[in-house]
Formats: C-alpha cells, structure tokens, sequence
C-alpha cells in the first residue's frame, strides 16, 4: 500500500511538473516569436521609413529640378516688335535693294548737276550702254569697257574705242542716252567728238526734266521691292506692323526727294 501510495504521488507530481513545464515551454516560444516578429516589424517599418524619406527627397528634387533646370523667359519676347522686323532677312533684302536704287539715282542727279555747273568730265557719259552684237548683257555694257573717254581744252569730250568694228555701237549708244545738248560726231575710224556747250536756262530746265523722269524710274522699282517685302512677310495695310514696313520706303522716297530737290536748286 505504501508502495502504491508512493507511485500515485509520483504519477501526480510528474504530471503537475508536465502541464507546469509545458504552459511554460509555450509561453517562452510565443515570446521569442513575438518579440521576433516586432523585430521584423520595426526592421521593414524602418526600411519602410528611409524609403517613404527617399520618396519624399525625390519629390522635393523633381520639385526643384524645373526651377534649377528651366530655360528661363526667352530674350525674344523682350525685344520690341520693330527691332525685331528690321533685324529680319527680308527686311533687309529688301533694304538692300532700295538702297542700291537710291544710289543709282544718285549717280544719274550727280552727272547732271556736272553738266548743270558747265563743267566737262567723262562722267558727263555714265548714263551710256553700248549693245554689243556678241555680248551676254541685253542692256549693254558700260562706255569705258569700250573705249576711253578724254578732255580736250574743257570743252570737248573725246570718245576712243579700243576696236573700229565698235564705233557705230558707241555713236549709236551715245545717241539712245538722250543726254541734253550732247551731239556725237566722228573725227576717224576710231574716234568720236563731242562739244559741250555752256549751259543755258533752257539745257538746265532739260536737265532737271531729265531727272524728274529718272527719279519716277526709281520710285516705282523702290515700290516694287517693299510690295514683295509685304507679300512675303504676309503682311497687310490693317496690320499692326505695317507702320514699320512703311516707314523703310518713307525713308528712301524722303532721301530720292532730297536729292531732286538739290539739283533743282543747282540749276536754278
């Protein structure tokens, strides 16, 4: 019986020491689990941190980057209108080509007013284009491509040319130039006279008639070239740049007047 009795407490005792140990046994794992799974959990959440942080930097970096990078407000848009128009290819094309009508014209006024002073200088025949049967420009060459031109005693123009075959087309050029009170007349084979008379009221009235027709000559080609001007740059009389526009042929018409009305003033 003592021996049974002895048996059962021992029975009883391992089993309380078992359901001890194993609640404890449990309790220990769901610790260490637990307190590894707050590891994990802080760990990610921290990761989760730096990369919500780098997120956040990457906002404020493509937040700034415009600024850093942006091109700025363009210098164009600063610049007025006008400037902008005759800092143009066309504009000044056509600028170009005005001007070059312009001093035509004034190389024209220029032997007239010589001729209007009594004085006699080959330039008296710049006007003169010789068409040659062989040459490449229809409107003729110029005279001292041809020939020479002289002064003889301030009086007389001598015309040399270079080749007799030449002559008649020099006569000839020299009368189609319609220069007032200038009259070829052969001396040879090769060379032409021209007395120049002393300018009286009526060759100075010629003269200055003869410039009234050269400078409509040149104010119609001016008007040619600033009507292309506007054709290209589409522009018309109801745009707001068209004062621009019309101030470049203003310009050259007031500069052609100037210099008419210095000759009319030359020749009295």
């Amino acid at each position: 019986m003592a021996s049974a009795a002895s048996l059962l407490r021992f029975r009883l005792a391992a089993s309380t020491r078992l359901v001890v140990t194993q609640p404890q046994s449990s309790q220990t794992a769901t610790r260490r689990a637990a307190a590894l799974a707050i590891q994990q959990v802080r760990f990610y959440a921290k990761s989760a941190k730096k990369s919500k942080d780098k997120g956040k930097g990457q906002e404020e970096e493509e937040d700034v980057a415009p600024v850093k990078k942006g091109k700025g407000v363009s210098t164009d848009a600063l610049i007025p209108a006008s400037q902008r128009i005759v800092s143009s290819e066309e504009y000044k094309k056509a600028e170009g080509k005005m001007q070059s009508v312009l001093e035509w014209f004034r190389n024209q006024v220029s032997g007239l007013e010589t001729r209007a002073t009594g004085r006699v200088t080959p330039a008296l025949l710049s006007p003169v284009r010789v068409k040659l049967p062989d040459a490449s420009d229809s409107r003729g060459v110029r005279l001292e491509e041809v020939a020479t031109v002289g002064v003889k005693e301030g009086t007389t123009l001598l015309v040399t040319v270079f080749e007799e075959h030449t002559l008649k087309y020099v006569e000839q050029a020299i009368y189609e130039a319609k220069i007032p009170g200038v009259t070829p007349q052969r001396l040879d084979s090769r060379t032409i006279k021209i007395p120049i008379p002393k300018p009286t009221v009526e060759t100075r009235n010629a003269l200055y008639t003869t410039a009234t027709r050269q400078v409509e000559d040149a104010r119609t080609q001016m008007r040619k070239h600033h009507q292309a001007l506007l054709k290209k740059e589409g522009i018309s009389k109801h745009s707001p740049d068209f004062s621009t526009y019309q101030a470049l042929l203003d310009r050259f018409m007031g500069d052609l007047d100037k210099i008419l009305a210095h000759l009319k003033k030359t020749t009295g």
